[in-house]
């Protein structure tokens, strides 16, 4: 084999990949006809790989969750691709689409307001399968049991209501649920944000043991560079709607080349500093 056709026969392919997708709002101005086009993001070019996780960090306002919800599906963007193994998601009629939404799934900010109050955890689990049309409802039940123990949350209290579950087990729910239907991507928006730092130092490992588990690529939306610095392969970093600068982990820590990149850094240095002068 000629060493050309070798190395490309070795390449990996992404998962997930983005080109060129933009996202524009029409707003119309109140007492007036006119539109207003607000641009959410422009021009993004993104892969996703099997077991690697992408953080996508940048100030609020920046476009990173509008992205997530484009991706997702769950917004359609008003140009670009959004290929999944090489198909393009955005090509599909409705009834193309339906079986492939299950293959991304998104972890909300705020799991409180992302789970029905009105359903059990189980109930919450089993509900994607249900609407997929997946097995009975006792094998929807038996994959939600299995779920709730694979997340760390006790089968018995499968008829628990999420309030009566902790900020961090709602998050385990919603992990659990979006888990149920076998996905290969999951993009986590800002999933440890309001968890304390034990409860983040815990998910994190529970979400690294389900990424090798289940050969996962994941998008992870945060503001906390810190945070960024122990889970992300790499960091594509988001300022005003375009991916600025993307680069892995280390290299990017190492070595930011956009003046926004550095100033994000900076604002981490510099609350490090704040923090060892209070505890000397």
């Amino acid at each position: 084999m000629k060493p050309g056709l070798k190395s490309e026969a070795n390449r990996i392919e992404p998962l997930l990949r983005v080109t060129g997708l933009s996202k524009q709002y029409v707003q119309r101005r109140t007492f007036s006809r006119k539109e207003l086009t607000v641009n959410a993001f422009q021009d993004v070019d993104l892969a996703l790989f099997r077991g690697k996780t992408l953080a996508l960090v940048g100030e609020s306002g920046a476009g990173k969750s509008s992205l997530a919800r484009c991706i997702a599906l769950l917004e359609r963007p008003t140009s670009g691709k959004i290929e999944l193994d090489g198909e393009d998601l955005l090509t599909l009629d409705r009834k193309a689409l339906f079986p492939m939404r299950r293959r991304i799934q998104m972890i909300f900010q705020d799991p409180a307001s992302a789970l029905n109050p009105g359903l059990s955890a189980c109930e919450i689990i089993a509900e994607p399968l249900a609407i997929q049309r997946e097995g009975t409802k006792l094998q929807r039940r038996a994959r939600a049991l299995q779920l709730m123990e694979q997340v760390g949350l006790d089968a018995k209290c499968e008829r628990r209501l999420p309030f009566e579950f902790s900020g961090g087990q709602r998050q385990r729910l919603a992990i659990a649920r979006a888990l149920a239907l076998r996905p290969s991507v999951l993009i986590l928006d800002e999933a440890l944000s309001k968890l304390d730092a034990l409860n983040q130092a815990l998910i994190l490992e529970l979400l690294a043991e389900l990424q090798v588990s289940h050969s996962l690529a994941y998008l992870h939306i945060s503001h906390d560079l810190r945070l960024v610095s122990q889970f992300a392969d790499e960091v594509a970093v988001m300022y005003e709607g375009r991916i600025v600068e993307r680069k892995k982990t280390d290299d990017l820590f190492a070595s930011p080349e956009h003046s926004y990149t550095k100033e994000l850094l900076a604002t981490v240095h510099s609350v490090e500093s704040i923090l060892l002068e209070r505890s000397a």
